[in-house]
C-alpha cells in the first residue's frame, strides 16, 4: 500500500516550472547553457582524459565515484584522481570484505580465503615467447573450474619475455612540432627500433613562457609494420610536468592514450595490426591538442589550474612483446576474478569466441560491495561472468619478467536461495543514508510526485507514470533478460511503492529511490549505485536517481528531459521511457555491469551520460522525445567507456543475468 507522502515545499527552489505544452523545442543539435567549455577540451574529454583538477595522488577526489555515478557535467570529474584513489583503497577495502564475509557468510568466506589449491606452472620454455601469445595457443588448464573434482582457485607462474630493443638517445626535434606534420622523426621504423628522447613541454611556441601560451604539444614520428608492439612511456624525475600521452594514425585518429600509468607519468603499449605512420604526442594534463594537426589547439592555460610545464624524457621501442594465455573451462554463470603481481601491468579476459571482454591495467575492485569474494591485489583486476560453457582465456601482458597470476572462479550466491531477488522501485521519498554514496549522512530526500510539473505533468499523471516506469524496468531488467535465453533459471521481483508494502529490510531486497535533489542529497549527481557486484552477491543494496537535473528547464543541460520534449511530443511516454532507463543503469551496476562508451554506436542501457544523454534517453533521429521514432534501449553488447580504463567488449545483459537466479 502506499505511504503517506510529506509535502516538501522546499523541493522546487531554484527549477523553473514548465505548463504542459510550454516546453522549448529542442533543435536536432542542442545547445547547452553548460557548453563552456573549449574544443580543447572536449577533446580530452572525448579521448577519456579528465579536465578537473587532479586529487593529490591516492587522495579521494571531489564529487561522486564515477565509476557508480551518472554524472551531469563530465568536466567536474577527476578520472585519473579516482582510479588512483580506488587503487589506494583496495588493500583496505579487500580487508573489509574479507571480515564481512566472515560474519555473514562463513563458507564463502572460508572458500575465498583459502590459498589456491593448484600452482600451474607455465609451459613455454624460459626466455622465450610465440608459443602461448593467443587464445588460440593458449596452454589449457583442465583443473580448474567449479564442477565436481575441479579447483576453483589457482595460481598460474610464468614470464614475460620480449625481444630486446635498444633505446639509444636521439635529440629532440626543435620546435614547433606541435602537431603531426610538425612532428619530430625518432627514425623508428626506418633506421631503429627504439629511441630516447629528453624535451620539455613549455618551452615551444605555444607555452606559457616562451610563447602564445595556447599550450605546448611534441609530437613524434614512427614506423611500424603490423605484427610489432608499439611502448611509449614518459618519465619525469624532476619538476612538475603531469604528463598524457595520445597515439595518432597518420591521418589524425586517435588509437591510444593514457594519462597516470606509474604515478603522474605515462604509457602506452599498442599492437600494430595495420603497418603505418604513427604520432605521439606528448602534452601536459589538462592542455591536450584539439587538432592534432594544428599546433596552436590547445584551451590556454586553463581554470582553475593551468597545466603543469617541464622536463620528460620519452623511450619508445617497436619490437616483439610477450603475451601469455592460459585457457580455463567456465559453465554458465561462473563468475571469474583474477588478478596479476610482478612485471606484467595488463590482465585480461576472453570469452569462446574468442573476443577480449574485460583487459585491465589497474585495480578498481574497491567498488566492489562488502559481501563479493571477488579477488583484489597486484598491478591490475579484471572480473567477467561467463554466458557460454566452454574454454575461455586468461592473458598477461606489458611487461618483461617474472608473474604470479591468481585466478578464482565463484558461483552467483542466490543460486537455491530463498527468497529470490527483489528490486524495490522507491518513489514516495525517503530518509537516505546518503554516506555509502560519498554524502555526508542521513538526508531527506522528497518524493517524485514534486517533479511532476516540471515535465508539464501533473499530480493527477502519478499513478500512470509510475506504472509506465515500472513496466519499462521490467521490459529492461526481467523480459529481456529472460527471453535472452541464457538463464531459464532467472528470476526477479519488481516492486513499487505504489502498489506495494515496502520490502526493504528484507532478505534479498535491493532498492532505488527515485526522487529528490542534488542539494538534498549532498551528491552532486543524476544517478548512483551503491557498488559494481559482478555475481550479485550482496542482495540489498541502495541506489540514487535524483531527478532535479533531468526535470531542469529545456536547454540547461542535454540530461534534462525537457530539452528534448516539444508539443508534438508525447510527455508522459518519454518521462516514464527515459526514467524507466535511468533507473534500470543505476541496478544495472549492483547487478555487475560497468559503464559502456556513450560514443560508439550500439545503444546501451549501460551508457554513460556526458553527450550520450539522448542516446539513454532513447531519443530518435528526429531529436524529439516521445515521438515515434524513439528507440527501445536495451542490455548488450559494447565497448567500455575509455575515461574508466577498461578494454573490450562488455556483455551488460550477460554479466547481471546469472546473479539474478533461482
Amino acid at each position: 500500500m502506499r505511504r503517506s507522502i510529506a509535502t516538501i515545499s522546499a523541493v522546487m527552489l531554484g527549477l523553473a516550472l514548465i505548463t504542459p505544452g510550454a516546453a522549448q523545442a529542442a533543435p536536432t543539435t542542442p545547445t547547452f547553457k553548460s557548453d563552456g567549455l573549449s574544443p580543447a577540451d572536449k577533446a580530452s574529454l572525448a579521448a577519456g582524459v579528465g579536465v578537473a583538477p587532479k586529487a593529490p595522488y591516492g587522495t579521494r577526489p571531489k564529487g561522486p565515484n564515477p565509476f557508480l555515478a551518472e554524472v551531469a557535467d563530465r568536466s567536474k570529474v577527476d578520472y585519473a584522481g579516482w582510479a588512483n584513489y580506488l587503487k589506494a583503497q583496495s588493500a583496505t577495502k579487500a580487508a573489509q570484505r574479507a571480515r564481512t564475509l566472515a560474519a555473514t557468510n562463513p563458507s564463502l568466506a572460508a572458500k575465498a580465503a583459502a590459498a589456491p589449491a593448484v600452482v600451474v606452472d607455465e609451459d613455454e620454455i624460459d626466455g622465450t615467447n610465440g608459443s602461448n601469445d593467443t587464445p588460440v595457443n593458449a596452454q589449457r588448464i583442465s583443473v580448474f573450474g567449479t564442477g565436481s573434482g575441479q579447483y576453483s582457485k589457482i595460481r598460474v607462474l610464468g614470464g614475460l619475455d620480449n625481444e630486446v630493443v635498444s633505446t639509444p638517445a636521439v635529440p629532440a626535434a626543435p620546435e614547433d612540432d606541435g602537431s603531426i606534420p610538425l612532428a619530430g622523426d625518432t627514425g623508428i621504423g626506418t633506421i631503429r627500433t627504439g629511441a630516447t628522447v629528453t624535451a620539455q613541454i613549455g618551452d615551444g611556441p605555444h607555452g606559457r613562457q616562451t610563447g602564445d601560451g595556447s599550450n605546448d604539444f611534441d609530437f613524434y614520428k614512427i614506423v611500424a609494420p603490423a605484427g610489432k608492439t608499439l611502448k611509449l612511456t614518459t618519465a619525469t624525475p624532476t619538476g612538475p610536468l603531469d604528463t598524457v600521452i595520445q597515439l595518432f594514425a597518420a591521418d589524425g585518429t586517435l588509437l591510444a592514450v593514457n594519462d597516470d600509468f606509474t604515478g603522474l607519468d605515462s604509457q602506452i603499449t599498442y599492437d600494430v595490426t595495420t603497418g603505418g605512420t604513427f604520432y605521439l604526442a606528448v602534452a601536459a594534463y589538462g592542455g591536450l591538442p584539439a587538432d592534432p594537426f594544428d599546433s596552436a589547439s590547445g584551451g590556454g592555460i586553463g581554470d582553475p589550474t593551468p597545466p603543469t610545464e617541464g622536463p620528460y624524457t620519452l623511450t619508445l621501442s617497436s619490437g616483439g612483446v610477450d603475451k601469455d594465455f592460459f585457457a580455463v573451462k567456465l559453465k554458465p554463470g561462473d563468475v571469474l576474478g583474477a588478478y596479476v603481481k610482478g612485471s606484467p601491468s595488463y590482465i585480461t579476459v576472453y570469452d569462446t569466441v574468442p573476443r577480449e571482454v574485460h583487459g585491465s591495467s589497474q585495480d578498481a575492485s574497491s567498488i566492489y560491495p562488502m559481501s563479493s569474494p571477488l579477488p583484489a591485489g597486484g598491478n591490475a583486476v579484471t572480473d567477467y561472468v561467463a554466458t557460454k560453457a566452454g574454454w575461455h582465456y586468461v592473458g598477461v601482458r606489458a611487461g618483461s619478467g617474472a608473474y604470479d597470476i591468481t585466478v578464482e572462479a565463484y558461483r552467483p550466491v542466490l543460486q537455491g536461495a530463498t527468497p529470490n531477488q527483489t528490486l524495490f522501485l522507491d518513489f514516495d521519498g525517503e530518509r537516505v543514508n546518503t554516506g555509502v554514496f560519498g554524502g555526508s549522512g542521513n538526508r531527506d530526500l522528497s518524493p517524485f510526485a514534486a517533479f511532476l510539473a516540471s515535465w508539464g505533468l501533473t499530480r493527477a499523471d502519478e499513478d500512470a507514470v509510475i506504472d509506465a516506469v515500472t513496466a519499462g524496468v521490467t521490459e529492461n531488467l526481467k523480459k529481456d533478460l529472460v527471453a535472452s535465453g541464457l538463464n531459464p533459471k532467472f528470476k526477479l521481483k519488481i516492486k513499487n511503492s505504489k502498489d506495494d508494502d515496502d520490502p526493504w529490510g528484507g532478505a534479498n531486497v535491493s532498492r532505488i529511490i527515485v526522487g529528490g535533489t542534488i542539494e538534498e542529497s549532498g551528491v552532486d549527481t543524476i544517478g548512483i549505485a551503491q557498488s559494481i557486484d559482478p555475481g550479485n552477491f550482496e542482495t540489498k543494496e541502495t541506489a540514487l536517481v535524483l531527478l532535479d537535473v533531468l526535470s531542469a528547464p529545456a536547454g540547461d543541460s542535454a540530461a534534462s528531459l525537457n530539452t528534448y520534449l516539444t508539443p508534438a511530443s508525447d510527455r508522459l511516454k518519454f518521462v516514464s521511457q527515459a526514467l524507466s532507463n535511468v533507473i534500470s543503469h543505476e541496478a544495472g551496476h549492483f547487478f555487475g555491469d560497468y559503464h559502456t562508451d556513450n560514443q560508439d554506436s550500439q545503444p546501451n542501457l549501460m551508457d554513460a551520460g556526458g553527450t550520450g544523454f539522448a542516446t539513454l534517453f532513447g531519443v530518435g533521429p528526429d531529436g524529439v522525445g516521445g515521438t515515434a521514432d524513439d528507440a527501445d534501449v536495451d542490455f548488450g553488447d559494447s565497448q567500455f567507456i575509455p575515461s574508466e580504463g577498461f578494454k573490450g567488449t562488455e556483455d551488460t545483459l550477460g554479466r547481471i543475468v546469472f546473479g539474478i537466479t533461482s
